[in-house]
């Protein structure tokens, strides 16, 4: 790294942990800490929603998947402006009435206490997970950007986001979710003019040379022939066809505006349901031009690289030596990006990646002193009690997010945008289930909810065992099954429809049970769409 770079990088660092202690003198209580007092204007949380939903993930892994394959994984993007309709109409308006800190507190009231408390903690669990996969992400690219000790990656992009998360609450998220905004707009912008600039007849030629190669078209690479080919249409659980990773979108978006705290929460801190609608639109209106523009920056080196053939470049895009298509904007950005770029880039790979980790710790304290804390375990204390107790649950967040990004290290595995999709599947839950039962119909108790539940985390261990190969052909005919069910146990779907699945089961398990069996007992007023009272917009 250069000198220039190296400011760079000491300016981002020093500006955004300065931010935690500004804030700080205005965390005088749980409503202040988690929600700002609910007094945010549309805009900038709309901002602080986006930069939340951009990771190191879709910085790197996004252009890598479109250096090497096409835009089948592009299309969940596509389901999020739907998505956010129907969250709009259904379930904002929900939360805005009861005047929530938590998304689970709606679960008690619906089902009873040990539903929201299912539901807090595979909420805190799925965001340990991520948060530790995401760091570890980022300590890995600056690594092959920089050199850096991966160990000190991770220690210094890990502290510095805990400090100004546990220091400065919601306020410090939000305002530097908005910095680094631009930021990541900006890194990728670099990139993006200096390969445009650096191919002969520039973006007119680098449109035409992709459309020729089918690089546009929704479709993956074979892997028998290492081809390109285009995606069937129709319906399937074992191929990724072009409706069903339409509809992993649409279940991957419903289930972040239902019961994802990161984004409930922000659209509950705004000042009025007119101004969360704003948020969340705005949130929409930033994030699918963005994530187009990183799939189009990978297609953008693919052309350039053919133009300007490089070996290195090559065997990344063939995987030739166990080369990954995730290193192809760092080894970009290391030789070719002059002075001063590669240092806005990596600020711009760190931004991504603080923004969706701060926002994941404010929010797991929030569950944890809400739903569990607060419920459970210290009732009627002190409003100070309680704020300090979410600095310590925010701290604790921090050192199991920075020790699980180094076991993710020392364990030498590579993650990859795929493998993280399959992570969010399978630590889905069926939240969304259970979130559509409540909202959308009249059925189903506390005890119907648990019946389903179990099924749901019997099927999810079920598709664990296969991903992780535990559960092979081998070890089903081994325990006396046919070939037939040997080769169903062992392969029953692509683990990209498994939370999609595991929303269905847990939603039809409980709807059926709760008519034939567990009828409701519980007053519903005012908590499904069917036995709402108020006009829209009223709080």
């Amino acid at each position: 790294m250069r000198t220039l770079d190296v400011i760079i990088l000491v300016v981002y660092f020093i500006g955004m942990a300065s931010l935690g202690p500004y804030f700080s003198r205005r965390n005088r209580s749980t409503e202040g800490y988690f929600l700002g007092n609910r007094s945010f204007p549309g805009w900038l949380i709309g901002l602080s929603m986006f930069a939340t939903s951009i990771s190191s993930i879709t910085f790197v892994a996004y252009p890598a998947d479109a250096y090497k394959t096409a835009y089948l994984r592009f299309l969940p993007c596509l389901m999020l402006p739907l998505g956010i309709y129907i969250a709009s109409h259904v379930f904002l308006p929900f939360f805005r009435k009861a005047q929530i800190t938590s998304a689970f507190e709606y679960l008690e009231g619906r089902f009873g206490p040990v539903t929201r408390m299912y539901a807090a903690i595979a909420f805190i669990v799925g965001q340990t997970i991520r948060l530790s996969l995401i760091l570890y992400l980022v300590a890995l690219l600056v690594y092959e950007m920089t050199g850096l000790d991966p160990m000190i990656c991770i220690l210094v992009g890990g502290v510095v986001t805990s400090f100004y998360t546990i220091t400065g609450g919601i306020e410090a998220v939000i305002w530097t979710d908005f910095i680094q905004s631009f930021l990541l707009w900006g890194g990728g912008l670099a990139c993006l003019i200096y390969v445009i600039v650096g191919v002969d007849g520039g973006l007119g030629t680098i449109i035409t040379t992709a459309a020729h190669d089918g690089k546009f078209m929704f479709g993956d690479l074979n892997p028998a022939t290492g081809q390109l080919e285009r995606s069937a249409w129709g319906f399937s659980l074992v191929d990724k066809t072009v409706i069903m990773m339409l509809l992993v979108g649409l279940t991957n978006w419903l289930t972040e505006y239902s019961s994802n705290q990161n984004v409930i929460q922000k659209y509950v801190a705004t000042k009025n349901p007119k101004e969360a609608k704003r948020a969340i639109w705005i949130c929409c209106l930033c994030s699918v031009p963005t994530w187009a523009f990183f799939m189009f920056l990978g297609t953008s080196l693919y052309v350039y690289f053919k133009l300007n053939p490089d070996p290195a470049a090559l065997a990344i895009l063939s995987g030739e030596g166990g080369r990954k298509a995730e290193s192809i904007l760092p080894y970009f950005v290391i030789n070719y990006l002059p002075v001063g770029f590669s240092g806005l880039v990596i600020a711009g790979v760190l931004a991504a990646a603080m923004s969706s980790l701060s926002s994941s710790i404010n929010a797991i304290s929030a569950v944890g002193i809400v739903d569990v804390y607060k419920r459970h375990i210290a009732r009627e204390k002190s409003d100070k009690h309680y704020v300090v107790a979410a600095w310590t649950l925010s701290f604790i967040s921090s050192v199991i997010m920075i020790g699980g990004a180094a076991c993710l290290m020392w364990a030498q595995n590579t993650t990859l945008q795929d493998t993280a999709t399959k992570i969010g599947a399978i630590t889905a839950g069926g939240l969304l289930g259970l979130y559509c039962l409540g909202f959308l119909t009249r059925r189903g108790d506390g005890r119907a909810v648990a019946f389903g539940i179990v099924i749901t985390l019997t099927y999810l261990l079920w598709i664990v065992a296969v991903e992780l190969k535990w559960l092979t052909k081998e070890t089903a005919l081994n325990l006396g099954f046919s070939d037939g069910w040997a080769a169903f146990l062992a392969k029953p779907m692509d683990t990209y429809y498994a939370g999609m699945v595991s929303n269905l089961l847990l939603f039809f398990v409980a709807y059926f049970l709760g008519s034939l069996i567990f009828k409701t007992r519980r007053d519903l007023d005012n908590l499904t769409v069917w036995t709402q009272n108020w006009r829209e917009g009223e709080e």
